[in-house]
């Protein structure tokens, strides 16, 4: 019983850790737009939360995907690629916090619409308020933030209960 319940726990910490594949466009892909479609790939973007170490998972057939350079991006220039993936298939990982830029390596399907910006959150960090001079009473310590008083309780009652869990385990 005692094996099953850490077993549980452990799968659950396990799947609040891990990073997330977007399948890009949905089940539409890695095409060409048409100009039919009701949506562009930087509105499926918009409609996501990306964050470091999620992938994006490009299906398609007879193109290619190109992660560019902001200029080239804007320009749909295919000639600087920073990385070309031709393999039908390709499963990128985002890296870093910041913006993505890719863009169709077939000639004219960047300016028909087939190119995407992603954006990568920042982690999360507990927003402190600037700090202020001490006045008389003061204890010298800057107020947290709700945000920060937040995080501190999730992480304090993560720890309380890991160590009571601990603790039933081994009685």
């Amino acid at each position: 019983m005692a094996a099953l319940l850490l077993s549980a726990l452990l799968l659950a910490a396990a799947a609040v850790a891990s990073a997330y594949q977007f399948e890009v466009a949905d089940e539409t892909g890695w095409t060409k737009p048409t100009g039919k479609e009701g949506h562009t790939y930087n509105d499926w973007a918009a409609q996501n939360r990306f964050h470091i170490h999620d992938t994006l998972h490009f299906k398609y057939a007879r193109d290619s995907v190109m992660e560019v350079s902001s200029a080239d991006y804007l320009a749909c220039n295919t000639s600087n690629p920073i990385a070309k993936f031709e393999d039908g298939s390709t499963v990128y990982e985002l890296s870093r916090p910041g913006f993505f830029y890719f863009i169709s390596g077939q000639p004219g399907h960047c300016k028909s619409g087939q190119r995407l910006i992603v954006r990568v959150m920042h982690p999360l960090q507990p927003e402190l308020p600037p700090a202020s001079a001490p006045t008389s009473g003061d204890s010298g310590w800057p107020e947290l933030s709700s945000t920060a008083k937040l995080s501190v309780v999730s992480y304090s009652v993560a720890a309380f209960v890991a160590l009571g869990v601990t603790f039933w385990l081994f009685l």
